[in-house]
């Protein structure tokens, strides 16, 4: 048999080089999605149920976990799938804290499955956080640190059928944890107020709670707002009234 020619080989070699660099970048996109912090995303139950009314029943009365998302990333590593077996030891946590708010059916992984693949391999980029046990671990460590629920409550800010001032919610949890929080309502439909639905509290990349929004940084309203599989309508709210409301209002 004839050797092949040396440019043919070259030429070869270069192709397969090439296919496989575009299918890597496909699977593994870090280059290009550097995050500087990281977002503690808790929502309250009652005001998501307002709005989604999928399978919506019994929703927990307090402030559950949405999710801890890295800023201006997401989906960094297609390839990098969810396993239910490597937190099983987080279960009965995650079903308490962290739960599918929207859909009461038994598979409650899918939604955790979503937050691995959006979000959970970008924040992979930290040791802290490099595998699926330690980003919903500490997820669930952050969450208890922070006891927003009982700090919420420690202010006297509770469900209540009578309305709050956005300012003062927000003045309130930036003295207690010494940072600037972002709070996201879901909008007045006709005269109504708006409905606290979601709180952010944000750390550095060190995990260290930070400002989630710095002074002359432009405010992405409605950024990151939509749970998996839900239309939601929430944004940054508006300074004014603001309904916080009792769960049993919303119960299905």
């Amino acid at each position: 048999m004839k050797p092949a020619a040396p440019g043919h080989m070259l030429l070869c070699c270069l192709c397969l080089a090439f296919a496989y660099l575009c299918c890597a970048h496909g699977l593994w996109r870090r280059g290009d999605q550097e995050w500087q912090k990281l977002i503690m995303v808790h929502h309250w139950p009652a005001t998501v149920c307002q709005e989604v009314e999928n399978d919506c029943r019994n929703p927990p009365d307090y402030w559950t976990i949405h999710g801890l998302w890295p800023d201006k990333a997401e989906e960094c590593n297609r390839s990098w799938h969810f396993h239910l077996e490597e937190i099983k030891d987080l279960l009965q946590d995650m079903k308490t804290y962290w739960p599918d708010v929207i859909h009461s059916s038994v598979n409650r992984s899918s939604f955790w499955k979503h937050e691995w693949q959006k979000h959970g391999t970008c924040a992979a980029q930290l040791d802290a956080l490099n595998s699926q046990k330690k980003y919903f671990g500490k997820g669930l460590d952050l969450y208890k640190g922070l006891a927003l629920n009982s700090m919420l409550q420690k202010l006297g800010i509770i469900p209540s059928g009578n309305y709050y001032q956005i300012a003062d919610i927000k003045d309130a949890l930036a003295g207690l944890y010494g940072v600037v929080p972002k709070i996201q309502c879901l909008l007045p439909k006709g005269e109504e107020v708006q409905s606290i639905g979601q709180i952010e509290l944000c750390f550095t990349k060190d995990l260290q709670l930070r400002n989630c929004t710095e002074p002359g940084e432009p405010v992405a309203v409605g950024q990151g707002a939509q749970p998996a599989g839900a239309a939601m309508n929430l944004q940054v709210c508006e300074d004014g009234p603001v309904f916080y409301p009792p769960p049993q209002e919303t119960n299905r």
